[in-house]
């Protein structure tokens, strides 16, 4: 597995996952039934973020965003999300980006990492986060409305840098 960033050509392979990932209702709350193009504005990160995929070949596995959590005063906290494609889980794709991730935040000086909003009962996001140094600092109750449990809590997260 390689993780490089993301192209444009990338895109068009990256949006099934987007897709898949939003759609199922567990983890992210972000719009549902957008087009190729309209989702590519909320995943494909602009400077002084980033994106990038796991590859393997020609094969997106996952891929991940990362960037300053705020501007100007905040910014110097970076942020991240991840999205591993359903039929490559369980294949460490999630922990490699996640430490690809917090690298990047490193290299790119940031003083911390935070995730704003990891649904509670995400427990394999949790787990890894938590294995790669994460804190839950507090979690915001029926701030998630999950496509099975209803209104549920969504974790901050963070990590100091």
């Amino acid at each position: 597995m390689e993780i490089r960033e993301a192209h444009d050509e990338d895109w068009p392979k990256i949006y099934p996952i987007f897709r898949t990932t939003v759609e199922e209702g567990t983890t992210y709350a972000l719009p549902e039934n957008l087009s190729l193009e309209e989702a590519r504005p909320w995943w494909m990160e602009k400077l002084p973020g980033v994106t990038v995929v796991a590859v393997e070949g020609e094969v997106i596995l996952g891929s991940a965003k990362m960037g300053p959590n705020r501007p100007g005063r905040g910014s110097h906290i970076a942020t991240a999300s991840f999205m591993v494609d359903p039929a490559q889980q369980g294949r460490g794709v999630g922990t490699a980006l996640g430490n690809y991730a917090v690298e990047w935040a490193r290299t790119h000086d940031y003083r911390g990492m935070q995730f704003n909003a990891v649904v509670e009962t995400n427990e394999p996001a949790v787990h890894l986060w938590q294995k790669l140094g994460f804190d839950v600092l507090a979690t915001i109750p029926a701030a998630f409305d999950h496509s099975e449990y209803g209104l549920i809590g969504l974790h901050v997260m963070y990590k100091s840098l």
